[in-house]
């Protein structure tokens, strides 16, 4: 990688250093060397303009060629609550990009290829033009209003959480450099204090064990979400900066170091459920093709063979925070409410784990020493004078 951005940078800097040059000529009195000159001719004008109208066709070939080829690679079904909201938004963005771009960049290229430059054609000069300037800074206003408007109505709708809602459920989620931890508050539904400084042994997230609330809160390496009930997520990080980002349910929140940062949203389809959706099998079988055939050309070498990929959501990182930023990731189960009770119920919480590892750190009672050999002698010596005095 750091030689092919050499070799980049040093591409670039030729061309740079070659442009100079042009342009040191260009300030040049005087003809140009060989008899040639700078001012483009008739031909140089039909040269750039039939290439720019052949770069328009390129622009439509290469877009329509990418949706075709990499289409089915969009994340599909969204599997949170608030998601086809963003889903629909995105959509609509996307769109209006889709056909002003179409718009402007037909103009842009035509224009230049139609109006190129021709030897005695002498450009018309048109000062303005009030009701065409009107037009074309009255659309962009109301449709950039319009789509602005419905961003912050969905942002709003999103952003909102209730946290007074039965049966909210509140996890926390501690960054570090390279993983994930989560922190389920317990029958209390609050979850305790934490600090870094109070990291030690099993207590891994820092939590004050002095706080009550903190007793019975619950840590896992896995993050386990029941279907159909609001999840309400508290984002900390240890050291950098990291961003907590959920794919599949539409969630991404920034984790910042000395703060708390907020996001909830709904679980609706669970991990099982997407699994057989038709577009994650397609994508799951084009997964198992690619790793199938990389596990022939391993198995030629002679290493092992590449196993089986199965879909589940996870948790990642979507900020450069170090050399293993790729592998910071988490497995999310989303399962029914039933099965998410029983896993959390099988869990320890904090405050038995900090008891239990506590327990099997303190030092066992001192063993009694050894007797010495005259110890032994007395003892039976006086085991002799009972018997006798019997």
């Amino acid at each position: 990688m750091t030689s092919l951005l050499i070799v980049i940078v040093l591409v670039l800097l030729g061309i740079a250093i070659w442009q100079l040059t042009k342009i040191f000529d260009l300030t040049q009195i005087g003809t140009a060397v060989n008899g040639d000159s700078e001012v483009a001719n008739d031909r140089d004008n039909n040269v750039n303009g039939y290439l720019m109208f052949a770069f328009l066709g390129f622009i439509y070939v290469f877009t329509i060629y990418s949706l075709v080829k990499w289409g089915h690679l969009v994340l599909g079904t969204p599997a949170s609550e608030h998601g086809p909201q963003y889903d629909n938004l995105m959509t609509i963005s996307l769109v209006l990009i889709f056909i002003v771009q179409t718009i402007t960049q037909f103009l842009l290229h035509y224009f230049a290829f139609k109006y190129r430059g021709k030897k005695g054609q002498v450009a018309f000069y048109y000062a303005d033009n009030d009701k065409l300037e009107f037009v074309w800074t009255i659309i962009p206003v109301i449709v950039l209003a319009g789509l602005i408007l419905y961003g912050l109505y969905a942002w709003t709708n999103i952003m909102f959480v209730d946290e007074n809602k039965e049966d909210t459920i509140v996890v926390e989620i501690y960054a570090k450099q390279f993983s994930w931890e989560a922190r389920y508050a317990g029958e209390d539904g609050v979850l305790g204090k934490a600090n870094v400084r109070y990291i030690e042994g099993v207590n891994t997230l820092g939590v004050d064990m002095s706080d009550p609330n903190a007793q019975d809160d619950i840590q896992s390496t896995e993050l386990h979400l029941p279907k159909g009930k609001q999840v309400i997520f508290k984002f900390r990080s240890q050291d950098v900066l990291h961003s907590a980002y959920m794919p599949h349910f539409r969630a991404q929140m920034n984790v910042v170091p000395g703060m708390v940062t907020q996001f909830a949203f709904t679980p609706t389809i669970t991990t099982e459920e997407i699994r057989l959706d038709p577009k994650i099998m397609d994508k799951v079988a084009n997964i198992n093709k690619i790793r199938s055939e990389k596990s022939a050309d391993l198995i030629a070498d002679g290493g092992e063979a590449l196993s089986p990929y199965t879909f589940d959501y996870l948790l990642l990182c979507n900020k450069i925070c170090g050399a293993s930023h790729y592998n910071m990731q988490m497995k999310i189960v989303v399962e029914d409410e039933a099965d998410f009770n029983k896993w959390l119920g099988e869990k320890k919480t904090l405050g038995a784990a900090v008891k239990e590892s506590q327990a099997s750190e303190a030092p066992a009672e001192a063993a009694p020493a050894p007797a010495t050999e005259e110890q032994e002698a007395a003892t039976v010596n006086d085991s002799t004078a009972v018997v006798d005095h019997k």
